[in-house]
């Protein structure tokens, strides 16, 4: 019984070996197509319909700010302003401005 169990356990990897063969796929070879002379030409086709109309462009930039103007000249003179009436008279009252003192400069 040991032996016969050594003896299989070595026929059957030997036997699976034996039937694994891989298949040779033999490829047709490609055939070279040749072309013939060129037919004669065809009719003109009729012209195309006329294509829709684009859509608005977008707004430009903003432009840059223009360089400051030269100024201007002097103006004339103006005229002489209408004289004043006459004041009215005072009341006796005399006021007397006294000047300060020169302050001493400190050394």
């Amino acid at each position: 019984m040991n032996r016969s169990i050594w003896i299989a356990a070595l026929l059957v990897p030997l036997s699976l070996v034996a039937c694994d063969r891989p298949t040779v796929v033999t490829v047709p070879a490609t055939p070279v197509v040749v072309a013939g002379p060129p037919g004669p030409q065809g009719a003109t086709g009729d012209q195309g319909n006329q294509g829709n109309q684009g859509n608005q462009g977008n707004d430009g930039n903003t432009g840059a700010t223009g360089s400051q103007g030269y100024t201007g000249a002097t103006g004339n003179q103006g005229n002489d302003g209408n004289k004043g009436d006459t004041g009215r008279t005072g009341d006796s009252t005399t006021v007397i401005v006294v000047p300060r003192a020169a302050s001493v400069p400190a050394n």
